[in-house]
């Protein structure tokens, strides 16, 4: 029988230290952990959302052809993090990597306090939608019914995301 893939878009993301450093690392780290690495989106220099007196983002989006469950991608996603020294301080504070799973397939999951998917906020926030566009523009958002490119057309977020 053979084995059923998922795609699921992850979007990294870091401000401190050598965040293309730390980005490398973390999707090697996801390439070993969680699944094969089938899109990287540029990299894009963000500057802090939620929290803004911190240092800019490095942001990027990667499509992951996976057998792991969703939640099972989020448990590894959580150990990358630990394993490259994350510490969570303060809900949008700096950090040396962040690894949010924004979509997997074409499945809604809610489980409360744990996993939402499609994440709730990722059709708000430009930083998710521009890298996200560029590697799956065509994909359906299963809640809005919308595509990636429709959604990040119409966004209203004026944070500034600039593609290196």
């Amino acid at each position: 029988m053979a084995l059923e893939f998922t795609t699921a878009y992850l979007l990294l993301g870091s401000n401190l230290g050598n965040r293309s450093e730390i980005l490398e690392k973390a999707i090697e780290l996801v390439r070993e952990n969680i699944g094969k690495v089938s899109k990287k989106s540029s990299l894009y220099e963000t500057d802090a959302w939620g929290k803004t007196d911190q240092p800019v983002f490095l942001n990027q989006a990667i499509a992951v052809k996976t057998t792991l469950t969703a939640l099972e991608v989020l448990d590894k996603a959580l150990a990358i993090e630990q394993k490259l020294g994350r510490v969570r301080k303060e809900k949008w504070g700096e950090r040396l990597i962040d690894i949010d799973l924004i979509l997997f397939g074409e499945e809604v999951i809610n489980i409360e306090d744990r996993l939402q998917v499609p994440h709730p906020q990722m059709q708000f926030r430009k930083f998710v939608m521009e890298p996200l566009n560029e590697i799956a523009s065509e994909s359906i958002h299963p809640i809005l019914n919308l595509t990636i490119s429709e959604i990040t057309k119409n966004i209203t977020d004026n944070l500034e995301v600039k593609k290196l």
